[in-house]
């Protein structure tokens, strides 16, 4: 019974600070899949960011809970009431249906991957409860433990004498498990088993709901059958390492940066979507220290696109508007990034990628031998990663796009700034295997797949907003009301 108010109270939390980011008062029917699936990571981010805080503060947890949802619930109440109403309608610009033996072909694939994968993720989180893998028992789930079992000694157990245990890693995934285990007050196994299906299906779900928002069924079946059908994605959803929650993460921010820049241009005063989309970069730093060089790019990209001169600007034509779109997305990232500054600064040790000295950093950057060997692995692991049986996804995904071309007409700065940003984290990912500690090809063979997954949700996104499927396009944006 307490778990099940646990799993409503971080639903609940979630769904309400998702709804506050909306730019109207009452979203559209469309939107409300995208919103609830969101809500699942964002509510999860919120449980761990308290779990911590009453941790640090010694407060009650199930009484900061509610507290944090009643003043959650005024907070949206309030901006609720402060927004323009839109006109409930909603536009949409239906081309040519596709041929009835191929719509059904695309829903009967979309079921059977959908079926598959639902079957597998059960049945390998039955085989491996506490999880399939080295990092799971002895990174994620002891964190976890540390928390639930440490009381106000917490902290003793991310010390250099665990350095094997990775404790400069953030804590969103131990803390949330950790949330979950007080109200049960127990460690059952069963709980980090679920948060890990359910981040799984969330991403799965943030993927279909957003381009059926954005661009129809077709493209958004599509894209989620790719996704379901990646070998690699399913086992490491079940597997309790944070790879999967961070690409859930790295999706929610690439879709609500392309919602913002798509919104009409009645809507464009709200920063709503925006803020959302700082929180899901600042989750993502929370999640792994990946997430932090995420959020950096995210950053970096933004204001690259502010310097350009007025006649090449990717933005709107009003500087001070988007400079302040830039403040409102670093100001929802702050507080995360506030909390890793305090528990890298104050609770852990140093972490391992940058225990080399000077010398052999210098080095190492030097050494021609490595950005070879880096580069190749890269190459082989554009081709593999997935572990399919016969055609790598990463393939057929090209081949489609050589087949049925890209869609005309210029590109959005939030697709600009996603794709951009996620090249740069890929080349920042680049640079630490270069200086790594650790021998470089074992590295690369243990991690290199893992931070691929990383991406490819967000890769599936942006490839079906940019190709063209030949379906329904539509928006389901609300249009301001005719006066």
């Amino acid at each position: 019974m307490m778990l099940a108010f646990a799993a409503l109270l971080c639903l609940a939390s979630g769904f309400v600070l998702v709804s506050m980011g909306w730019f109207r008062r009452s979203p559209p029917r469309a939107a409300l899949p995208l919103m609830l699936w969101l809500s699942i990571g964002y509510g999860l981010g919120i449980f761990s960011v308290v779990f911590l805080l009453s941790r640090i503060f010694v407060a009650n947890l199930i009484v900061a809970d509610v507290a944090l949802f009643a003043v959650l619930l005024v907070a949206w109440w309030a901006i609720s009431r402060s927004r323009p109403r839109l006109d409930a309608k909603t536009a949409s610009s239906n081309s040519a249906q596709s041929p009835k033996w191929l719509r059904q072909s695309r829903s009967a694939a979309f079921a059977i991957a959908l079926c598959s994968a639902l079957y597998s993720l059960v049945m390998r989180a039955l085989a491996d409860p506490h999880g399939d893998g080295w990092d799971a028992f002895t990174t994620w789930n002891l964190h976890a433990r540390f928390l639930f079992r440490g009381g106000l000694n917490w902290r003793d157990g991310f010390t250099p004498l665990h350095i094997w245990t990775h404790p400069d890693y953030p804590l969103l995934l131990p803390a949330a498990i950790a949330h979950f285990w007080s109200y049960l007050g127990r460690d059952e196994a069963a709980v980090p088993a679920i948060i890990g299906l359910i981040f799984t299906v969330a991403t799965v779900g943030v993927l279909f709901s957003a381009l059926s928002l954005l661009r129809g069924r077709t493209p958004a079946m599509l894209a989620a059958t790719a996704l379901l059908a990646t070998p690699f994605f399913i086992e490491l959803g079940t597997s309790q390492y944070a790879d999967v929650p961070l690409a859930f993460y790295f999706l929610a921010t690439v879709v609500l940066l392309c919602l913002y820049d798509g919104r009409p241009v009645d809507a464009k005063h709200s920063p709503g979507l925006l803020v959302l989309a700082g929180l899901a970069a600042g989750f993502a730093a929370w999640t792994k220290n990946e997430g932090v060089l995420f959020l950096c790019a995210i950053v970096l990209v933004r204001l690259l696109f502010l310097v350009k001169p007025a006649g090449k600007r990717e933005m709107s034509q009003d500087p001070r508007k988007d400079w302040m779109a830039l403040a409102w997305l670093i100001a929802a990232a702050a507080p995360a990034l506030l909390l890793i500054a305090w528990y890298k600064h104050s609770v852990v040790p140093p972490g391992d990628l940058f225990a080399n000295p000077a010398g052999t950093t210098l080095h190492k950057l030097l050494d021609p031998a490595r950005y070879w060997a880096i580069l190749q692995w890269y190459v082989k692991e554009f081709f593999r990663f997935g572990h399919w049986l016969l055609i790598p996804g990463t393939v057929l995904l090209v081949a489609f796009y050589f087949v049925a071309g890209r869609e005309e007409g210029p590109r959005q700065p939030g697709f600009r700034t996603s794709v951009l940003a996620l090249t740069l984290t890929l080349a920042g990912y680049f640079a630490v295997y270069l200086i790594t500690p650790y021998e470089i090809h074992w590295h690369l063979r243990f991690s290199l797949a893992r931070l691929f997954v990383q991406f490819w949700p967000s890769t599936i996104f942006l490839f079906f907003s940019a190709v063209r499927c030949g379906a329904e396009a539509q928006s389901n944006f609300p249009q301001p009301t005719a006066k």
